[in-house]
């Protein structure tokens, strides 16, 4: 005798997963920028040094950002953001702002004529402006200063290199928490 088919009560249905469940819309759309603004805090903690040796993270972590979804921030995202790394960052104000600015433009071009890009790519354009950055945000603070600082930023720039793949990866890491699908936080 085969048994009657059982009809699905409603605490059946409610112990099933929902299907396609979105993550939050505030959580998916506010992480990088809220992550990218926590890093550009790090320069404004209590850590003397007598030569810059901290790397530019919430740089770092937009170039992430940027390198892993392309169309997420708009090219428009270093203005705001860049701003508030002035803020913390003990650069004369504007200097975060045009500079990345001017990363936000490049990873547009870089964007629009390598269409496929593996990590040695990705490496190699985050050291291209990295690297110009430093130059340039070292030159701008000398001008400021009276005296050239771009010499002195040789164990910055090799930090800078040696930590951006981690922050990549935390970048990732990032985005995968982004885009779970939870109901509330």
């Amino acid at each position: 005798m085969v048994p009657a088919p059982r009809l699905a009560s409603g605490t059946d249905a409610a112990r099933r997963r929902p299907i396609n469940r979105a993550p939050l819309p505030w959580l998916a759309a506010g992480l990088p920028w809220v992550s990218i603004m926590v890093l550009s805090l790090v320069p404004f903690s209590p850590v003397i040094a007598s030569a810059p040796v901290m790397p530019p993270l919430g740089l770092m972590a937009l170039l992430g950002w940027r390198m892993l979804r392309p169309s997420f921030l708009p090219v428009w995202a270093g203005l705001p953001l860049g701003a508030w790394d002035d803020l913390f960052s003990g650069q004369p104000f504007g200097s975060g702002i045009v500079l990345w600015s001017v990363a936000m433009l490049a990873m547009e071009v870089i964007d629009e004529r390598f269409l496929w890009r593996g990590f040695v790519q990705d490496w190699l354009a985050a050291i291209a402006l990295l690297s110009t950055y430093l130059v340039l945000a070292a030159g701008i603070a000398g001008l400021a200063a009276g005296y050239p600082l771009p010499l002195t930023i040789g164990p910055q720039w090799l930090v800078t290199i040696a930590l951006f793949p981690l922050v990549n990866r935390g970048v990732a890491l990032l985005d995968r928490v982004r885009l779970l699908p939870l109901r509330k936080l």
